[in-house]
Order: structure tokens, then sequence, then C-alpha cells
């Protein structure tokens, strides 16, 4: 599979979406292609990887989750930026949980977009390979993304600070958060703490 580097992959619908968007990441200096439906998207998507692709969360065929779960999400090689309305949390957080990178709500603000999507691609290059030697109850049944926020909780960062390191939104975190804690069955941060590093609980 090729990569190509400067590219952006928009994923919507939407004309007036998809134009706003081109215009935003050409005056960046980005080569924009986009796509109108999932299918065709999956196609070039399985063939070349973009610096970063822009989905709309609904879309007409398949929907966004569909795509994520085509695409294997969770390990594609590209941030996936999940494009949601004011009334689409619950189905924004359904992406994060199928891979998704991170989401942008509609009405954009152009230059949130570009810092996120910037933060984005360069989080995803600076990727360390996660330790093969992370060992705690349930581990295994964490996902990379998962992995990587639990590290950060461990070593005692915020949501906030979680975030900038990993290059997602804080309200991200808080989904990967919540989701680990239901998949290690911790009630708090400091059960989940405590799991994680293996420190028996005080009295």
């Amino acid at each position: 599979m090729s990569a190509d580097a400067d590219a952006i992959y928009i994923v919507d619908d939407d004309p007036a979406v998809r134009d706003a968007l081109s215009v935003l990441f050409n005056m960046e200096g980005y080569v924009v292609e986009t796509f109108s439906d999932g299918d065709t998207f999956i196609d070039s998507a399985s063939r070349a990887v973009p610096a970063c692709v822009m989905l709309d969360v609904h879309m007409p065929g398949r929907s966004g989750i569909e795509i994520l779960k085509a695409l294997n999400a969770e390990n594609y090689p590209a941030p996936i930026f999940i494009i949601s309305g004011q009334g689409d949390i619950p189905m924004a957080v359904e992406a994060i949980r199928n891979g998704a990178f991170d989401f942008v709500e509609k009405p954009f603000n152009a230059e949130t977009v570009l810092e996120r999507v910037k933060e984005g691609i360069a989080a995803m290059n600076e990727r360390q390979p996660i330790e093969k030697n992370v060992s705690f109850p349930g581990a295994e049944l964490l996902t990379r993304r998962e992995l990587e926020v639990v590290k950060e909780i461990t070593e005692g960062a915020s949501n906030k600070e979680a975030g900038r390191t990993l290059g997602i939104s804080p309200r991200t975190v808080e989904v990967h958060r919540a989701r680990i804690m239901e998949k290690l069955g911790a009630r708090n941060a400091a059960d989940l703490v405590r799991i994680v590093l293996g420190h028996p609980t005080a009295g």
C-alpha cells in the first residue's frame, strides 16, 4: 500500500462541506481528494494511505461507522477524523470506539480544524511502538490507542495533557477513558491506576 503524505481525503455527501474543506486544506498546501460515498473512498483508501481522512458520520449507503469497520480503522496508518453535527455526539463516541482518531463538530472553525488535523498527523507520525511487555489484568482487551491513553493517565496526565500528547481532544480522551474503565472493571481513576500499576488498595 503506498503512502501519500500530503493528501487529505474528504468523505462527505454534502458538496458544500467538501468544497469548504478542500479550499481550507489546499491553501495549506495539501493535495485534496474528495469522495461523496463510502465505497469509492474505501477502494482508494485501501490502495493508498493519505496523511489524514475527514469522514462524515452520516453517509448515504455505508454509514461512517461501517466505513471505519471496513477500513479496520483501529489499525489504519492515518488519523481518521469524524465530522459530526451538534446532535451526533453519541455517534461520534461510537466512531471513536471503532477506531476513529478524533472528531470535529460542524459548524467548523477553520483554524481549529487545521490545528487539530496537523496535530493529529504529527501525533500519528511520532507514534512510539507500544511496549509488548505491558502486563496488567485486561491489557489484552485494550486497543493500541487505549493503551496509549492508559499510559498517559497512569503517569498522572489530565485529559487535556493526555490529549495534547496524543494529538486528540480532551473529550476524545474522556471517551477512551470511559471505555478503558469499562473493559478493566475500574470504578474510578484511582482504581484504574491500581489495576494498571498493580498497587493494592489502601485500607
